[in-house]
């Protein structure tokens, strides 16, 4: 994996006075590190492995610090002594670090039975930005399904349809051939709970809402309706929901007439001849 270190070891106990060690990287055998008379060279100058590399002066071996993926590759090592010469090669391959996958449920798809109270749900696990890797679905420790993707780094889902009321542990694993990742789904509840209604509830629910909705426009109609039809009475606005003939009546209730009558002043006054005479007042209506 990106960031380990590797070893790739000669096999040799311990080098003699004047054997050679001769390591090579790539198709050009670029010559990157050796040992001549118990002397270590090493090619620090190289753009590809920098500071990288280390030697070990009594066996030869050959470390790589803190690999990369540029560093995949051939590798080659020859062994010069005063008895034999021997060669032997190493494939490395770097894999990029694995990332946890994912599991989110597609509420799309969620499906119900009309027949049955329980739900199903789709699940998907998904990893981005991978390559030489494997996606599985588990249930339990049995394979479900799988997919594969070779060199290219791309994004890979894997879908799963489970039911709502399942008590079985599932998990997503993600691997390579050295290393793998896993997520585990304990509770399907916790992504699939827009799958938990069954159709009787479901139809329960939306008539529930339905009735809270009615009571509420019925009750904001009749509070405006008084409030226009007081607006209206004041002589403010034109109340196009009465018509009119109960406008009219409305208007002679509010027409109030006084009675007349006839007061006797308390003023008294005599005439000449000692009779009295009465005046009255106005009438007033």
């Amino acid at each position: 994996m990106e960031g380990d270190s590797v070893t790739l070891n000669t096999d040799v106990t311990e080098l003699q006075r004047n054997d050679q060690i001769l390591w090579t990287f790539g198709p050009r055998e670029t010559r990157i590190a050796e040992i001549h008379r118990q002397n270590i060279y090493m090619d620090e100058s190289n753009r590809i492995f920098g500071h990288r590399l280390q030697m070990d002066s009594q066996t030869g071996s050959l470390t790589i610090r803190n690999i990369r993926s540029e560093h995949s590759g051939l590798y080659k090592l020859q062994i010069i002594s005063d008895r034999e010469t021997l060669n032997k090669k190493f494939n490395v391959t770097v894999y990029d670090p694995l990332p946890i996958p994912v599991i989110t449920s597609n509420s799309s798809n969620c499906s119900s039975s009309s027949s049955s109270s329980s739900s199903n749900c789709s699940l998907v696990c998904s990893a981005v930005n991978v390559s030489h890797v494997t996606l599985s679905w588990y249930k339990g420790n049995s394979l479900l399904s799988s997919i594969s993707v070779s060199d290219l780094s791309i994004s890979l889902s894997l879908p799963l349809e489970v039911e709502y009321q399942d008590k079985n542990t599932y998990s997503c694993v993600i691997n390579n051939p050295i290393r793998n990742q896993t997520k585990h789904l304990d509770n399907i509840t916790q992504l699939c709970h827009t799958c938990a209604g069954s159709p009787s509830a479901n139809k329960f629910l939306a008539a529930f809402i339905s009735t809270v909705v009615l009571v509420v426009l019925v009750g904001v109609t009749c509070f405006l309706y008084g409030k226009y039809k007081r607006a209206a009475q004041k002589g403010k606005v034109f109340e196009p929901c009465v018509n009119a003939e109960p406008t009219a009546q409305a208007e002679e209730q509010d027409v109030q007439y006084a009675e007349t009558g006839f007061f006797r002043q308390n003023e008294q006054k005599k005439k000449a001849n000692g009779t009295e005479e009465v005046i009255y007042s106005s009438v007033a209506i």
